[in-house]
């Protein structure tokens, strides 16, 4: 990927759709600030380069203009001394050097469209820097809102939930059934003791009636 799609790629980039995408949204931005400021001084150190470049391709172009110039000068000092064949020679040096000046000229103009195409990607991604940099502790601060807020939000749908009201319902009916046998229990403890109570009421009765009727026929004896 050339530099200049790359920082395209970073100009255009949605810092909340990569940090909503993104497992650790603070590396994430960390990560994407690094980028920005890596491409930066790329992006700097190539429109220095290019800007040298044209300033080279201008001073060919115009050394080769100076050039011509001369050689035109050189021509018509041979005609009037009469060497035409001097005369032609200088003449065709004079036509390569215009022929190189002018292609010199077109090289300068594509290099002055770069440049201004760099310039403008340095600006682009300086002000999107700046941008993620100011924005960056309030693009995690409201990640993290929202995070929470939607934690919240299920936490609250799972409680109110269709399986967890069924889940309280078996809850609530087990508890009942464990009170009514409990209950049951522990009446039938107290049935119990009653009836012992009772059977010993009624052996003590027996036990007193024989005593009496072994005493009656003791005295009929």
């Amino acid at each position: 990927m050339g530099l200049l799609e790359r920082v395209g790629t970073l100009v255009r980039a949605n810092l909340n759709d990569l940090i909503d995408r993104a497992e650790n949204p603070s590396t994430m931005i960390k990560q994407v600030i690094l980028d920005m400021e890596n491409q930066l001084l790329q992006v700097k150190t190539q429109v220095a380069i290019s800007i040298a470049d044209q300033h080279m391709l201008e001073k060919k172009a115009q050394e080769n203009a100076d050039r011509a110039v001369e050689w035109l000068r050189k021509a018509e000092l041979a005609v009037e001394k009469g060497q035409d064949d001097l005369a032609r020679a200088a003449i065709e040096r004079h036509k390569s050097a215009e022929r190189n000046a002018d292609s010199f000229r077109q090289q300068v103009d594509d290099q002055r469209a770069q440049v201004a195409t760099l310039k403008s990607a340095l600006a682009k991604l300086d002000q999107k820097l700046g941008e993620a940099q100011a924005k960056s502790d309030m693009l995690l601060a409201q990640h993290r809102r929202a995070r929470a807020l939607g934690k919240a939000t299920d936490a609250q749908m799972a409680i109110g939930g269709r399986s967890t009201i069924r889940t309280f319902e078996r809850m609530k009916q087990k508890v009942t059934v464990h009170e009514a046998v409990s209950q049951a229990k522990a009446e039938m403890v107290i049935d119990d003791v009653d009836d012992r109570f009772v059977q010993l009421e009624r052996d003590e009765e027996v036990d007193k009636l024989l005593a009496e009727l072994k005493a009656k026929k003791g005295a009929t004896a």
